[in-house]
């Protein structure tokens, strides 16, 4: 039987190790049949049993080991476990998208009759699966606007089981105060989830906060090399974790060696990337507010974000997401998108590369008029992923655009 990793694997780690070095150990120790210090690729979709007695204990829970990578993979599971590091959580549970993370939690949590409340402003798909497929199935929603905890309050039932947070918002960049939102929830005798991918670990831990779940899209700053589509999920307890895994296991959301050992390789550097981007962001943020061309910067790590004092308490950092809207509205948006040759017009964020789009057209194109309205994504706003390439050439891509506006 090939070893695999479990949580003993890092008991050579200090019990205090930084995150930097649990984003390369936690999990993880040499192959001990050849001695690979890269952990291995376990390409394969079946394991072979040592016995038919074996076998039998196996299927019945009371030998560990491998049966299926369906079910469970050493490769998968050293980066489940290096996440979970980072978290502070249970357990982590790899699926095969970031979309496969979030329908896993509503699958895996959710009941026909049952509430669930959504911050308005989350990943597009996010809220619309709730609205035009769960619904299909007596799943009820309410959208609010989660920074206001008065919000929150008025919208719980008797009948809310779940409450789904994003903080910060995208492309908005609100946010919610997560202690707040976790001791609301608990009253109220609901679930407390958090989709964590703007922050990453390295900024914002919600579990040490109150929040049940935590759950990424890996595709973003956990992988941070533009390269590979994934999601985890990271739970407190270890009831929730079985509960999410039985669905993640049912459902077929399971992540594919190769790419779990992909998102693994990207997850060593993921405090370097993510503190190199901010450091860019923070500059841009500030050149971007200084420009006629520009009527409004959103961005927590500016005095003029109006939750600057909330992003200090419980963020270890603003992040490298801008949001901004341009004087020329629109059209000077659209303009300002194909005049840049730096950053690359496309969606996602995370990565090395920056990349500049327009959530109004592109990732929030789902909501009506007056949805977007509400959640404050006006047609002039341009959502800014900045990335980790030198802070001059990003300067002057952005301010040789911006002045031929």
């Amino acid at each position: 039987m090939p070893h695999h990793a479990d949580p003993k694997d890092s008991a050579h780690l200090p019990e205090d190790a930084g995150i930097e070095t649990r984003a390369i150990h936690a999990g993880q120790a040499p192959d001990p049949v050849y001695g690979a210090v890269a952990p291995p690729i376990y390409q394969t979709s079946t394991f072979a049993f040592a016995s038919p007695e074996q076998g039998e204990r196996r299927f019945a829970g009371k030998e560990e080991g491998y049966i299926y990578t369906r079910l469970a993979n050493p490769t998968t599971r050293m980066l489940e476990d290096c996440v979970a590091s980072l978290e502070g959580g249970h357990a982590g549970i790899a699926v095969a998208s970031g979309m496969g993370a979030v329908s896993t939690i509503f699958l895996g949590l959710l009941s026909q009759g049952d509430h669930v409340v959504m911050t308005d402003t989350v990943y597009g798909p996010s809220r619309l699966l709730l609205e035009h497929d769960l619904s299909r199935f007596g799943i009820d929603a309410s959208f609010v606007d989660t920074s206001r905890t008065e919000n929150l309050q008025q919208a719980l039932r008797s009948e809310t089981r779940l409450v789904f947070i994003e903080t910060p918002t995208n492309p908005t960049l609100r946010l919610s105060d997560l202690a707040a939102c976790a001791r609301i929830c608990h009253q109220a005798g609901a679930l407390m989830v958090v989709d964590n991918t703007f922050a990453s670990p390295v900024l914002q831990r919600p579990l040490e906060r109150g929040a049940d779940i935590v759950m990424h899209s890996t595709t973003k700053y956990i992988n941070g090399h533009g390269d590979v589509v994934g999601g985890i999920i990271i739970a407190r307890t270890a009831e929730l974790h079985q509960r999410l895994l039985r669905a993640r296991i049912y459902f077929g959301a399971s992540m594919d060696p190769h790419q779990s050992w992909l998102v693994l390789r990207g997850l060593k550097t993921l405090p370097l990337r993510v503190r190199a981007a901010q450091d860019n962001a923070q500059s841009l943020a500030r050149m971007l507010e200084d420009h006629p061309a520009v009527r409004r910067v959103i961005y927590p790590g500016l005095a003029t974000h109006p939750q600057r004092v909330l992003a200090s308490r419980q963020m270890e950092g603003p992040g490298s997401m801008i949001a901004f809207e341009l004087a020329g509205g629109y059209e000077a948006g659209k303009a300002l998108m194909t005049r840049v040759r730096l950053a690359t017009l496309a969606v996602s964020l995370g990565g090395v590369e920056t990349l500049i789009e327009h959530p109004a057209s592109m990732t929030h194109a789902g909501l009506s008029a007056a949805e977007l309205e509400a959640t404050g994504i006006s047609p002039a706003l341009v959502r800014l992923a900045v990335g980790c390439e030198s802070l001059a050439d990003l300067e002057q891509d952005l301010s040789r655009a911006l002045d031929s506006l």
